[in-house]
């Protein structure tokens, strides 16, 4: 155990330091190619912005990043669970706070570490910034100083300023408390707290829950030295605010209680103390990484219990990220003077009715679940909800608008959503869906080229991450040093040589059944026997026989070498006449599914129409409506020739059969994505309001070299090549692979075989 928790810490160490050092860089947003470029970005350009913002103070909006830059600022006292570790231990949670901006809400971030714990050194600091940044978000700093320098900053700054480790979680979980206490019918001005925590999140929470309705005298908090009383004398100003006059324990506090909020240790809950509690108890654990009381001894004790936690493998998770970068894409887009109450009130109220609304697909997909609906296991949205940007930001930025901070008010609501909705694309989300789905329900994968250190460095990470149950082929002797050599952790791993001495009754048994499917193709008893030796048909007759539900293969051996023993042995759907490759291309806009890049050569019209039916069909399986254009040479009959003819032909069946969906064509590559182009020349198409996600080529020379030009010039990440129209999930690794395109691959794997 203490070896595979030295493992992840390197694995953390090696994420961290790998490539460029570090999670985050600068990037350019304007041409920097030509001498002109640099020259109006810098001298002697430059001076003209300088000028104008000089003579209106306001156009540095205009002419800077100022308005979409946030500042995320530290000292490091108060670090995750890790407490006091000075600014430049703090500096990597900094960066990470900064992705989750980016990445959730398009805002960027420059993380400030600063070496002081003086509070007015702090404050100052933070207000000589003011200049730079469209936004303060305070991190990590502890209590009782976190308090001031807050309140002082929101007073002397025009710029939207929040410390996230209070309100982030009172906002959030008082979205949940809404929700929960309507579901069990109750009143939160009746309902009666225990408020375990007594820091900068717990008082936070307090006060957004009083601001909600509830009573002062309904709730009694407790910290580590027992309850927040009057008889103590080491209680700073905000938690006298909660201050009950008597000493009185937990135990005694908390019988009969409705709701208890955990914000302090783990194990500080027993079951007798939920059983203790009112009718349908509301119980929100939200320590980590361990909770108050576990989830299953909570429901255990309690069956009417409604339970959240911050953790993300139970329902009901309370995490900041469903807050923090909404609240300040909204305050940023109106231009607000600061965040006021009003502001996170709006996102509260935000966030508990879009749990009250039908669940994307994509969101089910992600959690594994057939249809999330609100109830006593699902009181909050979740985080891969892609609604959250065009739902909580418009709710903050129409509250700052109604409480006067509002500096540049939004007119046209329906273009700002468009605008936030285009802001980000599904490229993380997707991976991310998908790797949440596999985790729900892990399968048996089967690795038919385990004797490779890359691929055990991926089995490696599947393993650790609850991905699937890993099965590896190959020599037991080579693959055990192997292992021992590079450090893995993968004690309890099946490791099956197909031709060790032990392993031959069932090989005998897989040549047998090989036998009784091939033998009037040539193959006799001895061929299958020999054939029944090589790993990628072992591989593929463990998942024919159910003995593993998925083959991952290739990387050691071309692509038909791999493909042919899936036909032989596993075969195709029903009603399927050919398989096709699909690669999945996760670019900033939103994710690329091109076919057929690996299998067929120059398919015919009717190839085509089943190719473009099975990655739709994919495609729809991910959460995400297909567009598909078929691609040539031609627009729309602007140009004759065989491949132009046999895209014509296939887009006008597609269009026939299934006359709902979006399908487009013939047409050339770039006309898939400028829908501006569309609308003037062709504005009866389909693809005028919104691009392309399908990309069906004519034949396997276009789409190959297309996929490859666009994922090493781009520098995408991939997933693929996905086969399709397979029986049971058969997925072949690119020659070069990487860890991260293996660990895809599985994943994708997994959810098609759940």
């Amino acid at each position: 155990m203490e070896e595979k928790k030295n493992l992840r810490r390197q694995d953390a160490l090696d994420y961290h330091s790998k490539g460029r050092p570090g999670k985050i860089e600068v990037v350019t947003t304007k041409e920097t190619a030509t001498q002109r470029d640099l020259s109006l970005a810098y001298s002697p350009g430059v001076a003209e912005p300088c000028l104008a913002i000089a003579e209106n103070p306001e156009d540095v909006y205009k002419y800077t990043a100022k308005g979409n830059l946030v500042a995320v600022i530290s000292n490091g006292t108060a670090v995750l669970g890790l407490g006091d570790i000075g600014p430049e231990a703090g500096k990597p949670v900094m960066e990470g706070k900064g992705l989750l901006f980016k990445i959730y809400a398009d805002i960027d971030v420059f993380d400030i570490e600063l070496n002081t714990k003086d509070v007015d050194e702090f404050v100052r600091t933070v207000k000589i910034l003011e200049p730079t940044f469209g936004g303060v978000n305070l991190e990590d700093i502890k209590a009782p100083e976190c308090f001031e320098i807050e309140d002082r900053l929101r007073k002397e700054l025009k710029i939207p300023v929040m410390h996230d480790d209070q309100h982030g979680t009172a906002i959030i979980s008082g979205a949940a408390l809404l929700n929960a206490l309507e579901i069990v019918g109750k009143n939160i001005q009746d309902a009666k707290f225990i408020v375990s925590g007594a820091g900068a999140a717990a008082i936070s929470c307090t006060q957004m829950y009083v601001q909600l309705g509830a009573r002062k005298e309904n709730i009694t908090m407790f910290d580590k030295d027992g309850v927040i009383c009057l008889e103590r004398t080491n209680l700073f100003g905000k938690q006298k605010d909660f201050a009950v006059p008597t000493h009185i324990t937990m135990a005694e506090a908390i019988k009969g209680a409705d709701v208890f909020i955990g914000l302090s240790a783990a194990n500080v809950l027993s079951q007798d103390m939920i059983r203790s509690m009112a009718d349908n108890p509301i119980v929100f654990a939200m320590a980590n990484p361990t909770p108050e009381i576990s989830y299953e001894e909570a429901t255990a004790a309690r069956p009417d219990i409604i339970m959240a936690t911050g953790r993300s493998d139970y329902p009901n998770q309370v995490n900041n990220v469903l807050g923090f970068p909404f609240i300040f894409r909204g305050a940023l887009d109106v231009r607000a003077t600061g965040i006021n109450e009003a502001m996170k009130m709006a996102a509260t109220y935000a966030l508990a009715e879009l749990a009250k609304e039908p669940v994307p697909d994509i969101v089910n997909i992600a959690y594994n679940e057939k249809n999330l609906t609100f109830g006593r296991t699902y009181i909050i949205p979740k985080p891969m909800d892609p609604r959250l940007l065009t739902t909580v930001a418009p709710a903050v930025a129409k509250a700052a608008m109604e409480s006067g901070l509002a500096t540049q008010p939004i007119e046209d609501w329906e273009a700002y959503e468009q605008v936030l909705a285009k802001r980000l694309g599904q490229d993380n989300q997707l991976t991310r869906a998908i790797v949440n789905k596999a985790k729900k329900d892990p399968k048996k994968v089967v690795f038919a080229d385990a004797e490779s250190q890359t691929v055990l460095k991926a089995v490696q990470q599947v393993y650790d991450d609850g991905i699937c149950e890993p099965i590896l082929l190959g020599n037991r002797t080579r693959i055990e040093k192997m292992i021992k050599e590079d450090r893995l952790e993968l004690e309890g791993v099946q490791i099956i040589d197909p031709k060790a001495d032990d392993v031959q009754p069932l090989a005998r048994e897989f040549a047998n059944a090989y036998y009784e499917k091939r033998k009037r193709r040539g193959v006799s008893p001895a061929d299958a026997e020999q054939i029944m030796l090589r790993r990628t048909y072992f591989g593929a007759m463990m998942v024919e026989t159910g003995k593993a539900d998925c083959l991952i293969s290739g990387l050691t051996r071309n692509y038909p070498d791999t493909v042919r023993p899936a036909l032989q042995v596993i075969g195709r759907q029903e009603g399927i006449r050919k398989v096709s490759g699909m690669y999945i291309l996760l670019t900033k806009k939103g994710p690329l599914f091109l076919s057929d890049t690996t299998v067929n050569f120059n398919p015919s019209v009717t190839e085509l129409v089943e190719i473009a039916e099975l990655t739709a069909i994919s495609v729809e399986s991910l959460g995400i409506k297909p567009r598909i254009a078929l691609l040539t040479y031609s627009n729309y009959g602007t140009a004759d020739g065989e491949d132009a003819e046999k895209m014509r032909q296939a887009t006008a069946i597609l269009r026939g059969k299934h006359p709902d969906w979006v399908v487009e064509g013939e047409m050339q590559a770039h006309l898939a994505f400028n829908t501006e182009l569309v609308k003037q020349q062709y504005p009866f198409s389909d693809l005028a309001e919104e691009g392309a996600n399908v990309l069906i080529f004519p034949n396997l020379s276009a789409a190959n070299i297309a996929y490859n030009l666009l994922k090493e010039v781009g520098e995408l990440e991939y997933i693929g090549p996905v086969l399709l129209g397979l029986k049971k999930p058969v997925h072949v690794l690119q020659l070069g692979s990487t860890v991260r395109e293996i660990v895809n691959m599985v994943a994708i794997a997994v959810a098609q075989a759940q």
